[in-house]
């Protein structure tokens, strides 16, 4: 069966393609327009597709929208409700669930000879499940999805055995985590519906000293369900203007807020395990990109194993809708591979360095040259194989540095523009990692926090956090040989098995995806070396 799943509704759309239960392309919208998101999150944008994804998954797999057994669309208007029912103040929802009804026709003019009778609705976290539930290597699991909102609520709680979802639990709008988390993001002068992250950083500078009140308005009920209602955030502390200096009320309010989202997040694991005794726990929906949040799960939940969906987010929704259908009629596979975006050969990369008149040379060993560059405290910009599902860097989409420069924390961010408090991931070997890291390992996908080992914080100074902590990814030599082999290089010319790994972007952009976005990165960012496939590019000659 070839099942196309797409998400469009509400932001990060993207599409994803599985074939006979095998996903084999998955792709985010924003890395073909380059527009940050896809788009905003707002009824008037509903109708925008990601025609660019999905045909190009259709292309990977030499497929045409005819050849389709299915388009999986990860919303179902025949379930929602009128927003005021809901509690919620969106007076233009109505807009919203009318493109949402009208996706099959939408769908057919933007893939040209798609019968639009060939589109199945799936519930929004019925997807979010399947992301997880179905993508995971463990195929029976608890599986817990909670984000902003779905068709009439915000979180689901369930079971995976044999491939078939097992609803126990759901809670109903207007009580929502994501919800709540987004409110104080732009409270805090950030932009909501994507920097939900910042909230986080920003937390490990404060203390949850409003912790008490805010517990007032979100807080677990215990029995599977949590009420998460508006707070009055200005009546704690005065809202940030965006762009403006933080202060430290600023940081406690993001502390206190994050106490209670994890307190809720344990109440309904606690929950869930009491109904399943599953030994998994899989995440997905926007809360489950909250690394601080899993590793508390992952410590303190009666779950032996916690495992996140890379793509956890709405973007995530298309290939848990492409497996929900596909599931109904073939076994389905774990997902292989973050990498399963767009990709170029050695050939196209050379044409498109040709074109570009760029002076290039072709190393004896990529890995080698870059471990070197890196030892020199170079700042290194990584594209290699295909490119990652989801919002992290996984070590296809990479600026690198040298993690024993305490001050390259702050030269990435000037780099990428980011704000001074953002830190940046450590990328080690998997078979060095608990030697340095204490916290959930394997962390293949950089969605836990780790403890820094006391002896190893002054070694590696640019990947600690100021809370003595680290988003690590772990990577085996047998899945990153190349990845694998330059971390090697460098730990023998340094003696240190980590490197500093942060997204291939700047600030407001998506991350870099195709070799002409990667030279427009190099050119406009200070990087000393550009290892685009087996090719080396140096500042100094191409921008002499």
């Amino acid at each position: 069966m070839r099942v196309l799943g797409v998400n469009a509704l509400f932001h990060d759309p993207s599409a994803a393609l599985v074939v006979d239960g095998r996903t084999v392309a998955a792709a985010e919208e924003e890395r073909f327009s380059r527009r940050k998101h896809g788009k905003r999150p707002v009824p008037f944008s509903a109708w925008e597709l990601p025609g660019q994804a999905a045909r190009w998954c259709l292309e990977q797999a030499g497929l045409s929208p005819a050849d389709l057994d299915a388009v999986a669309y990860s919303y179902d208007p025949a379930l929602a409700r009128p927003a005021a029912d809901l509690g919620l103040h969106d007076p233009y929802d109505p807009v919203r669930q009318d493109y949402a009804r009208a996706a099959p026709d939408f769908l057919a003019e933007e893939l040209p000879g798609l019968d639009p009778d060939k589109v199945r609705f799936v519930a929004h976290h019925v997807a979010h499940a399947a992301s997880a539930g179905l993508a995971a290597p463990h195929p029976d699991n608890a599986v817990l999805v909670l984000d902003g909102r779905g068709e009439c609520a915000s979180h689901l709680a369930g079971r995976y055995r044999g491939g078939t979802l097992e609803v126990l639990g759901s809670q109903a709008l207007p009580d929502s985590l994501g919800l709540f988390y987004e409110d104080l993001t732009e409270h805090l002068g950030f932009l909501r519906s994507s920097d939900e992250f910042k909230v986080m950083a920003l937390a490990s500078y404060g203390r949850p000293r409003f912790a008490d009140r805010l517990r007032a308005h979100a807080h677990g009920t215990g029995d599977g369900g949590f009420r998460a209602r508006p707070v009055p955030w200005a009546d704690l502390v005065p809202a940030r203007a965006p762009g403006a200096p933080w202060t430290q009320e600023h940081a406690d309010l993001a502390a206190s807020a994050q106490l209670c989202l994890e307190e809720v997040l344990l109440d309904l694991a606690g929950w869930l395990h009491e109904r399943t005794g599953e030994p998994v726990l899989t995440l997905a929906g926007g809360v489950a990109l909250n690394c601080v949040a899993n590793t508390r799960l992952w410590r303190e939940s009666p779950f032996d194993r916690v495992w996140v969906q890379p793509a956890a987010g709405d973007a995530g929704t298309a290939l848990g809708a492409a497996l929900h259908v596909a599931s109904r009629k073939d076994p389905t596979e774990p997902m292989p591979t973050p990498a399963l975006g767009r990709g170029w050969g050695e050939e196209e990369l050379r044409e498109v360095l040709e074109a570009a008149r760029v002076p290039y040379v072709r190393p004896p060993d990529i890995a080698r040259t870059v471990a070197e560059a890196l030892a020199r405290d170079e700042v290194v910009a990584w594209f290699q194989g295909r490119s990652e599902y989801g919002p992290r860097a996984l070590g296809h989409r990479s600026l690198l540095a040298h993690p024993g420069r305490a001050d390259n924390v702050e030269r990435l961010n000037a780099v990428k523009g980011r704000e001074e408090f953002r830190p940046v991931a450590p990328m080690v070997r998997a078979e060095r990692a608990a030697e340095v890291f204490d916290g959930p390992l394997p962390s293949p996908y950089m969605l836990f926090v780790h403890d820094v080992r006391p002896p190893w914080r002054g070694r590696i100074p640019a990947v600690v956090h100021v809370d003595g902590t680290a988003r690590v990814q772990t990577v085996e030599d047998r899945e990153e040989p190349l990845v694998a082999r330059m971390l090697g290089h460098f730990e023998r010319l340094t003696g240190l098995p980590a490197v500093v790994n942060t997204s291939l972007n700047t600030a407001g952009r998506p991350m870099v995806d195709s070799p002409r976005d990667a030279l427009e990165c190099f050119g406009s960012a200070p990087v000393g070396l550009l290892a685009i496939g087996p090719f080396a590019v140096r500042r100094g000659r191409a921008f002499s």
